[in-house]
């Protein structure tokens, strides 16, 4: 890595050199990439969370303690000196590992001359506390050395911005006495059949004072078209394209920054569900002084046929628990009315190194902040056929694997598949889990109460701490007593944290690749790896 330090960087470093005592080597000796791009901004005076998973390896030096600093404050990652053969195999790719420790390369002609990039995996939650004006933030990875000295290179640098300045569209608000309720509806590509029952289901809403704030995810041109037109000449939708694509997740906040300073209420559309009349109105109504409102929901084919007439067949709902929110979420955004201090508090959303839901985040913000309500009742048809996002899961069901043949080499394979699902279910369950509850911590700290604050506590010291590991291990029994509302999705959240520790315990005092294949770097999200409970689940939505 070229030294692109810049001169505060340098001057920190010497400062950290006084301090300690320890002398400093040159960044050029110091190996450090990121899996995961930073993100590109902040926000002032929202306190924010950044997951960094990398590699980290000295070209001549043992690393024996990695920390990441944020402008000078020190992190010590949640795992370091993990096995990364795709690193190794990325700087060796002539190298078979049977044959790491015996081939010699050229110094000078490797990034790595003396193989120690295999035990370079890290990854942390750093918190990034609220910042108080624009500017910048520095990352930078120090790691101390066999023998004492220390090294540095930078990560990164991520903008301080000011959060953008809410539209306004006060002349759409109808003079009915009802609140404003601004509808963020996001598309991508939708059917147009559906997206023209959808948006008739909103024009024929009982509660009258509503805009609709419509978010296009870079339809094709086509489609687009088939967009504006459905909604022109009705100044109460707002159509807006995105200029990049962007992904659900990060179009439904697109679409919930454009929500104006006059809304005091927000719902979420999908592009191809249909809204029951009165949907606002008994949300509105049975709001009270909770933060969010949600409803039961029915579940359709794409030609009207019922799948299912409530969400619930074999869950119990849960509106209450913020544990069990965290842990498997039980409501869904398009079934939704909350208070627009709910977005406030959202945004900007987490980038967490999973799956990342709108609904999920918004729905653990909001029972964070304070209470929920629940409207009994179906409010809405939730279509799904293969072109949703989740009914693409639902519609396309996946068949039985085969059976394995019998024999030694047959057990040690599926053993090596079980270590490998259990590794994607750390990076996209549970790391992912983390980041939302260490930002709940840190944005909604003052609202949450103290039987709340300890699940997430708890939660986030599950790794660390026996008793909460154990919490953690003993929670499904609530489903003796009915209480399934998570679906035992505790067990996988189990076998992702010894995951954790089975990995370094295999790898221990390896310092090559060997024949097994030990991998800590973050796989492709595969939804066949959360069980068969939960991806059925998903698929509802």
């Amino acid at each position: 890595m070229q030294n692109t330090e810049p001169r505060e960087s340098r001057t920190v470093r010497r400062m950290i050199a006084a301090e300690t005592g320890l002398s400093v080597v040159e960044e050029t000796d110091l190996e450090v990439a990121l899996d995961r791009k930073l993100p590109e901004a902040v926000q002032v005076g929202q306190p924010t969370v950044v997951v960094c998973v990398g590699t980290c390896f000295h070209r001549h030096r043992r690393v024996t303690d990695v920390a990441i600093a944020v402008n000078g404050t020190r992190h010590r990652p949640s795992a370091q000196r993990m096995p990364r053969p795709d690193r190794f195999r990325e700087l060796h790719p002539a190298l078979a590992p049977e044959r790491a420790a015996s081939v010699a390369r050229d110094p000078k002609s490797l990034q790595d001359p003396e193989l120690r990039s295999y035990r370079s995996g890290f990854w942390a939650t750093i918190p990034i506390p609220a910042q108080e004006r624009p500017g910048e933030l520095e990352l930078t990875a120090e790691a101390r050395l066999a023998g004492g000295s220390t090294a540095m290179a930078p990560l990164g640098r991520v903008a301080v911005v000011d959060p953008p300045e809410p539209p306004s569209y006060a002349r759409l608000a109808e003079a009915t006495g009802q609140p404003l309720v601004a509808i963020c509806m996001a598309t991508f590509n939708p059917d147009i059949g559906l997206f023209r029952g959808q948006v008739e289901s909103i024009r024929g809403q009982t509660h009258r004072n509503w805009i609709c704030l419509i978010s296009d995810d870079c339809s094709q041109a086509e489609q687009f078209e088939a967009i504006a037109a459905t909604v022109a000449g009705d100044e109460r939708f707002v159509l807006s394209r995105a200029e990049r694509h962007l992904g659900f997740y990060r179009n439904f906040e697109r679409a919930l920054r454009l929500v104006p300073a006059e809304a005091e209420l927000v719902a979420l559309s999908d592009h191809d569900d249909r809204w029951y009349l009165d949907k606002l109105e008994a949300l509105s109504e049975a709001l009270g002084s909770a933060e969010l409102a949600y409803s039961d929901l029915r579940r359709v084919d794409a030609d009207g046929r019922v799948r299912a007439q409530s969400l619930w067949q074999g869950r119990r709902n849960n509106r209450s628990n913020l544990a069990s929110l965290l842990i498997s979420n039980s409501i869904v955004g398009a079934s939704c009315l909350f208070r627009r201090r709910v977005i406030e508090r959202s945004l900007p959303f987490p980038d967490g190194p999973g799956w990342d839901f709108h609904d999920h985040w918004l729905a653990l913000v909001a029972m964070a902040m304070g209470d929920t309500a629940y409207v009994d009742r179906p409010l809405y048809d939730y279509v799904q056929h293969p072109g949703a996002v989740l009914g693409h899961t639902a519609s396309n069901r996946q068949p039985s694997a085969p059976v394995d043949p019998p024999g030694l080499r047959a057990r040690m394979g599926r053993w090596r598949g079980f270590v490998d699902r259990w590794r994607s279910l750390y990076f996209m369950l549970y790391l992912q889990r983390e980041l939302q509850a260490r930002v709940l911590l840190g944005r909604c700290g003052a609202d949450l109460t103290r039987r709340k604050r300890r699940a997430l506590r708890l939660f986030v010291s599950t790794p660390r701490s026996p008793l909460a590991f154990a919490w953690l291990a003993v929670r499904p029994a609530r489903a003796l007593v009915g209480r399934n509302d998570t679906l035992g999705v505790e067990a996988l959240l189990l076998r992702a944290i010894l995951w954790r520790y089975v990995i370094a315990l295999r790898t221990w005092r390896r310092e090559r690749p060997g024949r097994a294949i030990d991998d800590a770097s973050i796989p492709a999200f595969a939804p066949q790896d959360l069980g068969r409970r939960e991806r059925h689940w998903l698929a509802r939505g």
